[in-house]
């Protein structure tokens, strides 16, 4: 059998094409230090050469790998558009949940392919108007307010480091069951500064090995693999 029937690893994932970081000047060769400088290849250290050949290769096949799987993606999102117009041709029906998420299944249950659309939020001018409403209600409560709901309306209006509402907390504020009519006020002010700031779509694969068993990741994530 031949390899382009059956292909071995290497004929299969080619790595990118990487300069080899050689530079020649006035027939001599030399290599680009970290700082800029042109150093003969013969003055660089043998470890350093071996360090470079090795970063060099391993990006090499990274590059080929993201880009094969900016290829399978695009291919991903094709397939499934394409059996949804079919889908929508043949039988006037589509697939799919709440702002686009959907999941489609194997016929034999044993693979599912799920595709999820994460919104990302950010807050309004309405957010202090909120703010404001939270602190009355917890002077005038004072004593009465515990101090895990303050700790959690701290943490809520604080930023985080990169300067950024802690949105999960804010969150927690909006599940807290009170019923004062000025938190309320406050909440339904929270609400209205959400805006949706854009969206990613994720494409999930999963397998199992029976109908009845737990359904397994199939991983794509490098850090994972």
């Amino acid at each position: 059998m031949t390899n382009a029937q059956n292909p071995t690893p290497e004929t299969a994932f080619m790595p990118a094409k990487i300069p080899d970081g050689i530079v020649v000047v006035d027939g001599k060769n030399y290599r680009t230090n970290a700082k800029g400088s042109l150093v003969p290849v013969e003055l660089v250290k043998a470890q350093d050469a071996l360090q470079d050949e090795t970063v060099r290769k391993m990006i090499g096949h990274g590059k080929a790998l993201s880009e094969q799987i900016a290829r399978f993606k695009a291919h991903t999102f094709n397939d499934i558009g394409a059996f949804e117009a079919l889908l929508a041709q043949q039988y006037e029906a589509k697939i799919g949940g709440k702002k686009g998420n959907k999941t489609l299944f194997s016929y034999d249950g044993l693979y599912k392919v799920q595709v999820q659309i994460a919104e990302a939020f950010d807050f309004g001018p309405e957010l202090q108007i909120a703010k404001e409403l939270v602190d009355e209600c917890l002077n005038e409560w004072a004593a009465d307010s515990g101090p895990e709901l303050r700790a959690i309306v701290t943490k809520a209006f604080n930023t985080d480091k990169e300067g950024q509402i802690n949105r999960s907390e804010i969150f927690m504020l909006l599940n807290l069951d009170i019923s004062d009519e000025r938190w309320k006020r406050a909440m339904q002010a929270i609400r209205d500064a959400m805006r949706v700031v854009g969206s990613k779509t994720y494409v999930r694969f999963y397998e199992r090995p029976s109908q009845t068993a737990a359904w397994e990741a199939i991983t794509i994530d490098l850090s994972k693999a």
